[in-house]
């Protein structure tokens, strides 16, 4: 575990976690964090309107190790976008506000990204799914999304889940600003990187992620075509869009 009051070898970790009314269940998130962060490192709480006194309790938690912002957007992909705006390290790092992190977490994301500055660079770590009182529902992540790359595949139905990613500012760089109304961020980025990054899988499990009535993520597959139909012609014209400006101002 990388203890806060040292040095650590490696990049700057950039965690991004976003918000709302997650007074439950972020105390816990937070201390198992915290202790992984070195001093180069920094954690960015994006808020969206919570009423059950969050961001007092981020604050209280986190003191002056936290950079809290506000904002109103209903939405945690807009949520998430403020964060990943203000982020300034090397490595970036997605927290859900519910889970809870292994200490190796933070080490293995290092170990991944030293000394890899200038690519586009995207990291799924495996994570284990707990009920309410953490006692263990299914011992892998990956193997409940099937995790793999591939571009139709994923478009359709994406198993990369913003819990299990790290990437490269590089990667994030091409990512902001998101379009309008797109499905995900994390389906977002991870798309990014299968048309012009590297995406490697690591089987260690750095989280637990956190299955409660309130989980915005879900792992069962549903079959609804004419949404997802949609949906999925949106991220695929957003995404061509982004390639031909990526293309045209030479940045792949």
């Amino acid at each position: 575990m990388a203890s806060p009051l040292l040095p650590v070898a490696g990049p700057s970790i950039s965690v991004c976690m976003a918000t709302y009314n997650g007074s439950r269940f972020v105390r816990r998130q937070l201390e198992t964090i915290l202790p992984q962060l070195a001093p180069q490192d920094e954690l960015i709480v994006s808020d969206d309107a919570s009423t059950d006194g969050t961001p007092a309790l981020v604050r209280e938690v986190c003191g002056a190790r936290v950079r809290l912002l506000h904002g109103a957007f209903r939405s945690p992909v807009l949520n998430f976008e403020q964060a990943l705006q203000a982020a300034v390290g090397e490595v970036i790092v997605l927290a859900d506000q519910d889970d809870i992190w292994c200490p190796n977490k933070l080490e293995l994301v290092r170990g991944h990204f030293a000394g890899r500055r200038g690519e586009r660079r995207l990291v799924l770590f495996d994570g284990r799914v707990v009920d309410e009182e953490e006692r263990e529902l299914h011992p892998s992540i990956f193997a409940l999304k099937q995790s793999r790359r591939g571009f139709f595949r994923n478009l359709y139905d994406s198993s990369y889940p913003g819990c299990c990613l790290a990437f490269s500012r590089e990667l994030l760089e091409i990512a902001l600003p998101f379009p309008h109304r797109i499905l995900m961020h994390d389906m977002w980025i991870a798309m990014l990187a299968e048309l012009c990054g590297e995406i490697l899988f690591d089987p260690h499990i750095t989280i637990g992620y956190r299955k409660h009535a309130a989980s915005t993520t879900t792992f069962a597959r549903k079959f609804e075509p004419v949404r997802q139909i949609s949906e999925r012609a949106h991220m695929a014209w957003n995404l061509l869009v982004r390639m031909c400006e990526l293309k045209y101002h030479k940045k792949i």
